[in-house]
């Protein structure tokens, strides 16, 4: 099973970019199955949360996506958005790694 991915920012022009070019790094790093990573700006991934399997946004926006949240979307709040380390840790503790193992 390949994951969708969604990493959403404020705007969603340069940092949910460089959100998702560090999360391709770091699910390919894990060797995950991906299906799309795609990246927007906060007001839409709010509206398309659920069509996806993992949502990746900055901490204090989180609670945005309680509705995504309880629907079964992982949702991820990151201090620091551009840290391979903090990412591939969330996907790790979460289980994400071995539920889309490539």
């Amino acid at each position: 099973m390949n994951a969708k991915i969604l990493v959403a920012c404020a705007n969603g022009a340069g940092t949910s970019l460089m959100m998702k070019m560090t999360c391709e790094r770091v699910t390919k790093k894990l060797g995950m199955g991906v299906q799309e990573i795609h990246h927007c700006a906060l007001s839409e991934g709010v509206s398309v949360a659920r069509q996806y399997d993992i949502v990746f946004s900055p901490l204090n926006f989180v609670n945005m996506y309680d509705s995504a949240k309880a629907a079964g979307v992982n949702v991820i709040g990151l201090r620091n958005v551009l840290s391979d380390a903090e990412m591939e840790q969330h996907l790790v503790e979460t289980g994400a790694v071995e539920k889309f193992k490539a």
